[in-house]
């Protein structure tokens, strides 16, 4: 018996517990912080520049090329692009969890190169941008000038030069992107007229420069191979490329035989100005530029922080006057105070554990056993963590919180059963060595079991295995480090330090320990209550005050530890006499339900199916959102607006954020939109600062309360733009805002035009689907699980399903169309070259060439000056040389009128595709938010039309019940792991049959609490199979021992019941009060903690009150049929082996399957033609907490058309009409045009 070896060896047994503490310590403070494990997935971004060209020429000839070969690239889930109208192209692809994103760039480069040949001729001098995706801004941090000393232009390019390179530089930076960016360019604003009037074009000046600025070698002199002799070796150098504006200007562009020569200086405005001015930032109506800083995946998040603080603070010294910087955007103060939170809820169980254990061992001799397994086997979890690689972060510290309950129950068991034979009259060294005898069985098989929970869950791949691998390793982790000290160090500890009742030393706590808290209490609070000012002054008077406080502490809790230790001792005895009584009933209660043990497990049955149900009503979510201290507000004007305009709108709305309290600061961008990541001039884009965590505690301060007063305010006192406010993503680097989106493709080629009516009319039927929220009481509650399933309905109020519902996609954008006359112009011999190119040099902007300043490399562009781009009159009275020299102006060769189309396109795996971005309203699930809009879109959309979802709500959908499915693997793991251990194939069964227990409990307080069943609620039913397992263990070990000293399976069970009892009760109520901070937490992350810590809570309540009673009769029953002859056979063996195996199976895939929640047919009134016609139903699946109801307008009552009439007809993609027609009485049926394949 290993035990025994260190009974004889305390100080071993020590030295190897401080070993696996010191090494947890020391890698406790090297261990990486971050908010989460890396759970995005790689993104590999590409970025190019058409300049001048509009979105679909883009789409055209920029997008179709690279995304027919980048598509289905190894390990890619999905990619997705935008084109704008000012010649951008962004395409993002994401990869699958666990593809390296350095293969995944050279990938996605390699398809890239293949597509290069097929792109237009500007995009092969300017070049492609294959680059890795960081996934998520670290912090942003504002250059500003205060007092407007200082423009855009400036304050972008000494950022660029003299602060961007330094940031980039800091260990751990993955990148530092500008928002905002004006980079330096020579710009050559021509004037068309002055050409013009000289025959020249501005071909001529692209030809001049590109002649006269280059860079050249020149050689030198006296290089090798030289006749002998040679004495020198000279560099011959010269200027090639220009640097000053006067030497731009100087560029000669035609030069006579007369001798008279045109510069540009003539027929141009040359100044070194910005490369191009479509977004701008201010704050406070100042210029801004923002530099946004990225971290590396593997970076300690706030070390990261701190450096670049205090390396923009070292540059800062040396800004030139009117320059100043400012850190609006920071995520590290959530993640610190998150972690924070955590630590202090770890304290906070420690306490509360403690408390429990003093409790029921009633002696410090006793309690300081088990506790001491805290520090060890959490402590020393931490060397483990390291070594895996895993970072110190929220899933890994609730792992720890939930743990404490967990690692004192190991040592409780040796403590009791020590005790017990104490009591009986042996030393306590021969005491523990019998207790050892008998409880090193139980404590290994809990250990095991606990740790084989958890052993599917390190397999899972995808996001949801992110979320469960380090959670499930790290408890696993301390559990067998917990194992292994109870076998070491607690009967160690015991066999020294364990007394008999009525010996000395057995009191509640050492005179030491009153003296001490006394201490400590006097010296914290007493000096601010006595001299609140005084206390926070530097001086001796307060250095003494506190001493003296301290002093005096010490000596009262000296004074008062007998007093308080008899009070206690009676405290102990009633509690004592109590449990005694308790303990007889809960036998006499156990007995009688072995006598009706048949009713007992026809009542179990009924409970198996109150189980099911609530899995089947309750609503079904994945990551719950969370406040992380700041809101994200997209904004959108009419479309065109200039960007001042969008300038002054942003101003707008900066000043009523600034108006709604718990608001501290904002930081706005005109021009860009991030829930697009594009640029428009009716875009905008707005950042709004919360006040800290400890400001905002009231529901009224909260992240969803500020943007409900911010979307109420916006849309009142800004009504000629769109505002959507949203939350931050749960998983930071997946999308760039909270809630969904989902895309709705064109795969019948029917135009920008009818995606856009479809995508319109999409988001109008999902404003006015309502739930139905429940007002139903406890007792309401408690009716409808256990009372009739006929009982109506309780009526409840409506209220929407989805909120910030919107959708940014326009095909109506005001343009101009050009078109072009080609007889006119071979008539007038006129190249269309010719023609094309003077529209997109003077209305456009064409790169010509570099120039070298400051150290840089710039671009020289030209481009027609402001005045003479500004109407159509202006586009048409450029003009175009011929053949003979004649200058024919545009209006001569086309006609350019009025138009339409699109501002930004977006396509989604290579399908046109019309973004909608939302939420589901608070209270209802993200589940039933996907249900709700997969449903209407399949009822309101074209059939060659199709939906598919994006970021968050994909991976979402990817995880389906994985988790489910790891619940049903770790309850066959528990069992393999008992059949092994007790080499039964039956027994184990009275372990198992508790575990659904554990659900039914979780259910009841999800459901009271108003949750729903998300990764974090599906975390903690796998953490409750092993705490089930481990109570019925406790019985099931000691009757089965018991009954092998010859005892009837009746006495057996009984007494192993009386025996057990205590310590069950003890380490589960250890565990419950453990995790009670998680469920009273507040402040950062509080969200995640509260729904992890009453899913748990609630779970280990129901397991241990059905489990105390259902577990013997388990037990008894299978022993019973165990005895009988009929199960001897071998057939029935091999018969029950087979069943046992086909149960199984058939448990992992009812688990596996998703609950179809129950289907309303809901009579909604018809829409505009859109949708449904008269008054037809349209099916909504719903769960029990949420009544989904579609709110319709009606229509002029037309009948169904074909797809081809309607687009004729409506030109916007109209959906088709669904008929109605009951069917011999019943409710009437949906019917609608058979979907396409890809429909």
């Amino acid at each position: 018996m290993i035990s025994r070896f260190f009974i004889d060896r305390p100080i071993f047994a020590s030295v190897l517990s401080i070993v696996i503490t010191l090494a947890g310590a020391i890698a406790l403070f090297a261990m990486p912080i971050a908010l989460y494990p890396p759970i995005s997935p790689p993104v590999v971004q590409v970025d190019c520049r058409f300049p001048g060209a509009s979105a679909q020429v883009v789409a055209e000839s920029v997008a179709t090329p690279i995304e027919e070969q980048v598509n289905g690239v190894e390990d890619m889930m999905y990619m997705s692009s935008q084109c704008t109208n000012d010649g951008s192209y962004n395409l993002t692809v994401t990869f699958k969890h666990g593809v390296d994103l350095n293969v995944a760039q050279v990938l996605v480069q390699n398809r890239v190169s293949l597509a290069i040949p097929r792109l237009p001729d500007v995009l092969k001098q300017t070049g492609v941008t294959t680059r890795k995706k960081s996934p998520d801004i670290l912090m942003a941090i504002a250059i500003s000038s205060p007092d407007g000393s200082r423009e855009q232009l400036y304050l972008s390019n000494y950022a660029l030069m003299h602060i961007k390179d330094e940031l980039a530089r800091v260990p751990g930076v993955s990148d530092v992107n500008m928002m905002g960016q004006r980079d330096y360019s020579m710009r050559i604003w021509v004037d068309p007229e002055q050409l013009a009037a000289r025959s020249m074009t501005a071909s001529d000046v692209i030809a001049a420069l590109r002649s006269q600025n280059m860079q050249v070698a020149t050689g030198q002199i006296g290089q090798p191979p030289v006749p002998d002799g040679q004495r020198t070796q000279l560099t011959l150098s010269t200027m090639g490329r220009l640097v000053e504006v006067e030497q731009f200007e100087n560029v000669i562009v035609r030069a006579t035989p007369e001798g008279r020569v045109v510069r540009i200086k003539d027929i141009a405005r040359v100044e070194l100005g910005s490369k191009n001015e479509d977004v701008s930032g201010r704050v406070n109506g100042n210029p801004t530029v923002s530099l946004a800083v990225f971290q590396l995946p593997d970076a300690n998040a706030l070390d990261v922080a701190d450096v670049v603080k205090a390396k923009i603070a070292e540059l800062a010294a040396d800004f030139p006057p009117g320059v100043s910087y400012e850190i609006r955007y920071d995520t590290t103060p959530f993640i610190r105070e998150s972690i924070e939170e955590v630590f202090k809820t770890l304290r906070e169980a420690i306490v509360l554990v403690a408390i429990v254990v003093l409790l029921f061992l009633q002696s410090w001799r006793s309690s300081i056993i088990p506790l001491i397994a805290v520090p060890v086997a959490i402590v020393g979890t931490f060397a483990v963590l390291i070594a895996m690689g895993f970072t110190l972060n929220n899933l890994t510290l609730f792992g720890l919180v939930l743990a404490i309950g967990i690692v004192v129950d190991d040592a409780i068991v040796v403590v009791e059963a020590v005790e017990h034979h104490i009591e009986r009259g042996l030393k306590p060294r021969a005491a523990t060595i019998k207790a050892m005898e008998e409880v090193s069985g139980p404590v290994i098989a809990i250990g095991l079991v606990l740790s084989a929970v958890f052993v599917p869950c390190a397999f899972i791949s995808g996001i949801v295995g992110q979320f469960f691998r380090q959670f499930a390793l790290t408890i696993a982790t301390s559990t067998l480090i917990s194992t292994f000290n109870s076998l070491t160090l607690s009967p160690a500890l015991a066999a020294l330090l364990l007394r008999p009742k009525g010996h000395g030393g057995n009191e509640a706590l050492p005179r030491q320990a009153y003296a001490l808290l006394g201490g400590w209490l006097s010296w914290k609070y007493l000096p601010a209550l006595l001299a609140p000012r005084l206390v926070h002054q530097e001086s001796a008077a307060a250095w003494a005050l506190v001493v003296l406080a301290a002093a005096a502490g010490l000596t009262v809790g000296w004074l008062v530890s007998k007093t308080v230790n008899r009070l206690l001792g009676g405290f102990f005895s009633i509690f004592n006499w109590g449990f005694q009584r308790g303990t007889g009933a809960y036998t006499r209660i156990v007995g009688w339900m072995l006598r009706v043990s048949f009713l007992v497990l026809l009542g179990y049955g009924g409970l198996l199916y109150l189980t099911y149900w609530g899995l089947k009503h309750t609503p079904a979510g994945f990551i719950p959102s969370q406040d992380m201290g700041y809101l994200l507000v997209n904004v959108q004007l009419p479309d065109s607006a200039a960007s001042e305009r969008s300038a002054a709108v942003m101003n707008r709305l900066e000043k009523i954020a600034h108006e709604i309290p718990g608001v501290k600061h904002t930081q706005s961008t005109s021009g860009m939109s991030l829930l697009l990541s594009a640029n428009g001039s009716n875009f905008g884009s707005m950042f709004v600062i919360l006040d800290e965590f400890s400001k905002r505690r009231t529901p009224n301060l909260s992240s969803d309360a500020i943007a409900k007063q911010l979307r109420e305010r916006y849309e009142s006192d800004v009504p000629e733009a769109i505002m959507t406010v949203l939350g931050p993503p749960p998983v930071r680097g997946v999308g760039r805002a909270g809630g969904f989106k989902l895309m709705v493709e064109d795969r019948g080629d029917l135009g920008s035009r009818t995606l856009q009516g479809q995508t319109e009319n999409l988001v109008d039927q999902a404003k006015n689907l309502k739930v139905e929220v429940e007002t139903d009481t406890p007792l309401d509650t408690l009716q409808k699980w256990f009372g009739s399933p006929k009982a109506p309905p309780k009526q409840g109020t409506e209220k929407p399903a989805l909120v910030g519902l919107t959708s940014v996609f326009r095909a109506n954008v005001p343009q101009l169309y050009a078109e072009v006359n080609r007889k006119e112009c071979m008539a007038k011999e006129v190249q269309l070259q010719d023609l094309f190119d003077t529209l997109r040099i003077y209305l456009g902007s064409l790169y010509v060439n570099d120039f070298n300043r400051f150290g840089r490399t710039w671009q020289v562009i030209v481009q027609a000056d402001a005045k003479f781009r500004n109407t159509i009159d202006d586009a048409k009275r450029l003009k175009v040389r011929n053949a003979k020299g004649t200058m024919v102006p545009v209006a001569a060769l086309a006609d350019i009128r009025e138009d339409t189309g699109p501002l930004v396109l977006t396509r989604y795996n290579m399908y046109p595709a019309a973004p909608v971005n939302g939420s589901s309203a608070p209270g209802v699930s993200s589940g039933t938010g996907i249900e709700l809009m997969e449903r209407l879109a399949k009822a309101e959309l074209l059939p060659s039309m199709a939906t598919e979802w994006t970021e968050l709500a994909y991976l979402e959908i990817q995880a389906g019940n994985t988790a489910m499915i790891v619940f049903g693997f770790a309850v066959v793991m528990v069992f393999l792991v008992l059949a092994a251990q007790y080499e039964s194939w039956s027994l184990p069964l009275a372990v198992i049959l508790v575990v659904p227990m554990c659900l039914l409990g979780s259910l009841i307080g999800v459901r009271y609490s108003g949750a729903d069943i998300n990764i974090f609620t599906q975390i903690g039913f796998v953490v409750l199979v092993g705490l089930a397992s481990k109570n019925a263990i406790l019985i099931v070990e000691f009757s089965k021992s018991l009954r092998e000293q010859g005892k009837t399976p009746r006495e057996a069970t009984l007494q192993a019941c009386r025996l057990r009892l205590r310590p069950i009760v003890m380490t589960s109520l250890a565990f419950i009060l453990g995790v009670v901070p998680l469920i009273t937490s507040h402040g950062a992350g509080a969200e995640m903690r509260r729904i992890l810590g009453t899913t748990v809570f609630s779970g280990m309540i129901g397991v241990t009150l059905f489990g105390i009673f259902l577990t013997p009769v388990f037990f008894y029953v299978i022993d019973r049929l165990s005895g009988s002859r009929l199960l001897h056979l071998k057939w029935i063996e091999r018969v029950s082996e087979a069943l046992l195996g086909v149960l199984s199976l058939r448990i992992l895939r009812n688990l596996g399957r998703r609950a179809k929640p129950r289907t309303t047919v809901i009579t909604a009134p018809s829409s505009n033609g859109h949708g449904t016609n008269g008054h037809a139903p349209i099916p909504l699946k719903h769960e029990s907490k949420e009544l989904a109801t579609l709110a319709l307008v009606p229509t002029n009552g037309s009948g169904p058309k074909s797809e081809q009439a309607l687009v004729d007809s409506h030109g916007n993609g109209s959906a088709p009409h669904p008929t109605v027609t009951p069917t011999n009485g019943m409710a009437p049926h949906l019917h609608e045009t058979p979907p396409t394949s890809n429909g």
